[in-house]
C-alpha cells in the first residue's frame, strides 16, 4: 500500500482489552468523542511526597505498577480537599480485595506508606495511536493488512491504498493527520509513477488537510524545496543516496544524468565533490538551482536542463573543452582575541581542489528506463585514450545505473537479467562474474546492490561497473 511495502504492525495490542479503544465498525465520519473511555482501576495513594520515588521503583520492580504505553503511572489523586500523588496499579488488583494484592503492596500498606483506593482512568481519542483507532473502525476482514505505511515528503503524506480500503480513505487520512503533527496534507497515488508524465510525476487524489504541495525536505544535512506535484522525490531513498555519495571522494568529478532536485548532487557538493547535475524536468532544474544556492555548493555543483541521452556525450566533450577550474577554500579567521599581547596564530593554508577534465562517476537514477540510455556511452571518450590508464593513472569512469528487475527466489537470477540488459544496450558483454574476485573481467569492477523491494514482484537495484574501453573508445 506504499511505494515500499509498509513495516508490518499487528492490529492486536499486547495490552489488556480493557485498555483498548471502543469499537465502531460502522463509523464513516470520524467521531472523536466516541473514543472516550473510563476504565476502573486501583491506585496506591502515597501519603508522604518523599516516598514517591521509592514507591514507584518498588512497585515497578514487583510488577504491580500499571504499565501502559504513553501513560505516566504517577497521577494526582484527590481525596476530599487534599491533592496527593498516587501510582496506578495493574489490572487485577482490587482496592477492596486484599487477596488480590501482592506481598509488596500489602507490605507498603501495612507500613503506612500507601493506601489502595479506586480510580477512574479516563482514556480519550488523543491517547490512542493511529493503528489503535484504525483497528477499532475498519471491518474485521480488513485488519490483517490494514494501511499503516506511507511516504512522507515534507509535510505531505503519500499513501498507496489498495482497492478494499478506498471507501475508508477519508477516514484513514483524517486520523493520520491527527496522529502525526508534522503532516498537513494527505494524498494517494491514483496511477503509476510516470504513467502520464516523462518527469516521473504521478496523478494523485487529495484526501485530507491543506492542498499545499510546496514542501521543504531535509536530507543529508541539505535543504530541498519543491512542488511535490511537479517533481519526483522519494524520501525512502535517503539511505541509498547516502550510500552512493559516500563512494565519491573529495575532488572527484561526477556526472549526475537524471539528477531530479539534487539528492545525490547537493550532498556530494558539500563533500567538495564536483558535480554536473542534469534533469529534463524544468521544475526539477529550478528546485535543484535553489538547493545549490541554499546549501552553498555553487563552487562545486552546476545544474543543467537537458535530455539525459544528449547530456551524456555532451557533458564529456564540454568538460574537456572547459578551462581548468580551481576552487580555493580559505579557513575562517578566528574570533578576535581580546587578551593583551597575545600573538595571533597564522591561518592554515587554503584547501585547493582542481576539477578533473574527465568524469570519475556517472549516476543514472531513472530505474524505469536508465539502462536504455547506456548506448549513449559508445565513443564518449573516442580520441582521448591518452587521458586514461595505461597512459595515465586515471581509470575510466564508474557508471552507477539504477534499474528494476523481478524479485526472484534466487537473487542471482535478477543479477543475470540486469547484466543481459546492460550488455544489450552497451554492445559489450558484461556478466555476473565480472566482479572483483570473480572469474570474469575484474577491470569492470561490477557490483549489483539491492536497493529496495518496490512490490512483491519488483525489486530496485543499482548496478555499478567500470565503463569498458571497447565502449568508451568506440569508433
Amino acid at each position: 500500500m506504499d511505494i515500499d511495502p509498509p513495516t508490518t504492525h499487528s492490529h492486536r495490542s499486547d495490552v489488556a482489552e480493557m485498555f483498548r479503544p471502543p469499537v465502531n465498525r460502522a463509523m464513516r465520519v470520524l467521531d472523536r468523542s466516541f473514543f472516550k473511555k473510563t476504565v476502573p482501576v486501583s491506585a496506591a495513594t502515597i501519603f508522604n511526597h518523599k516516598n514517591i520515588s521509592r514507591v514507584r521503583n518498588e512497585l515497578i520492580k514487583s510488577e504491580d505498577a500499571l504499565v501502559l504505553p504513553r501513560l505516566q503511572p504517577i497521577i494526582d489523586f484527590k481525596k476530599g480537599d487534599t491533592i496527593m500523588k498516587a501510582l496506578l496499579l495493574r489490572e487485577g488488583i482490587k482496592h477492596n480485595e486484599p487477596a488480590t494484592w501482592s506481598p509488596k503492596v500489602s507490605e507498603l500498606v501495612d507500613s503506612g506508606v500507601v493506601g489502595v483506593a479506586p480510580y477512574d482512568l479516563t482514556l480519550e481519542y488523543d491517547y490512542w495511536t493511529y493503528p489503535d483507532i484504525i483497528a477499532s473502525i475498519l471491518p474485521e476482514d480488513l485488519l490483517s493488512d490494514m494501511p499503516q505505511g506511507f511516504t512522507q515528503i515534507g509535510h505531505v503524506a503519500h499513501f498507496n491504498l489498495r482497492e478494499p480500503y478506498l471507501p475508508y480513505r477519508f477516514l484513514i487520512a483524517e486520523i493520520l493527520l491527527d496522529k502525526n503533527p508534522t503532516i498537513r496534507t494527505v494524498i494517494r497515488k491514483t496511477e503509476d509513477v510516470g504513467s502520464h508524465s516523462e518527469f516521473r510525476t504521478f496523478p494523485y487524489e487529495h484526501i485530507a488537510g491543506d492542498r499545499d504541495m510546496n514542501v521543504v525536505q531535509n536530507e543529508q544535512n541539505c535543504e530541498f524545496r519543491f512542488n511535490f506535484a511537479k517533481v519526483y522525490f522519494n524520501s525512502r531513498l535517503e539511505v541509498e543516496h547516502r550510500r552512493l555519495v559516500d563512494k565519491f571522494r573529495p575532488g572527484e568529478m561526477v556526472c549526475d544524468v537524471m539528477a531530479g532536485v539534487g539528492p545525490f548532487a547537493v550532498p556530494a557538493g558539500k563533500k567538495k565533490i564536483f558535480v554536473w547535475a542534469n534533469d529534463l524536468n524544468p521544475h526539477g532544474y529550478d528546485a535543484m538551482q535553489y538547493a545549490i544556492q541554499k546549501n552553498k555548493v555553487l563552487k562545486f555543483v552546476t545544474a543543467f536542463n537537458m535530455d539525459g541521452r544528449h547530456f551524456i556525450p555532451w557533458a564529456a566533450k564540454e568538460l574537456l573543452k572547459n578551462e581548468p577550474l580551481t576552487v580555493k577554500l580559505y579557513p575562517k579567521p578566528p574570533r578576535p582575541d581580546t587578551a593583551a599581547g597575545k600573538k595571533k596564530k597564522p591561518l592554515p593554508p587554503p584547501e585547493i581542489y582542481k576539477r578533473p577534465q574527465v568524469f570519475d562517476h556517472y549516476v543514472m537514477n531513472l530505474p524505469g528506463s536508465a539502462i536504455e540510455f547506456l548506448d549513449a556511452f559508445k565513443g564518449v571518450y573516442e580520441g582521448h585514450e591518452n587521458l586514461f590508464a595505461p597512459h595515465t593513472d586515471k581509470p575510466l569512469p564508474l557508471v552507477h545505473v539504477y534499474c528494476f528487475s523481478g524479485h526472484s527466489e534466487n537473487e542471482h537470477d535478477d543479477h543475470v537479467d540486469i547484466c543481459k540488459r546492460i550488455s544489450e544496450r552497451l554492445g559489450y558483454t558484461i556478466t555476473t562474474e565480472d566482479c572483483v574476485g570473480g572469474t570474469g573481467n575484474p577491470e569492470l569492477e561490477l557490483s549489483i546492490h539491492n536497493v529496495r523491494l518496490v512490490s512483491p514482484n519488483k525489486q530496485m537495484f543499482c548496478a555499478s561497473f567500470r565503463l569498458p574501453r571497447e565502449v568508451a573508445f568506440n569508433k
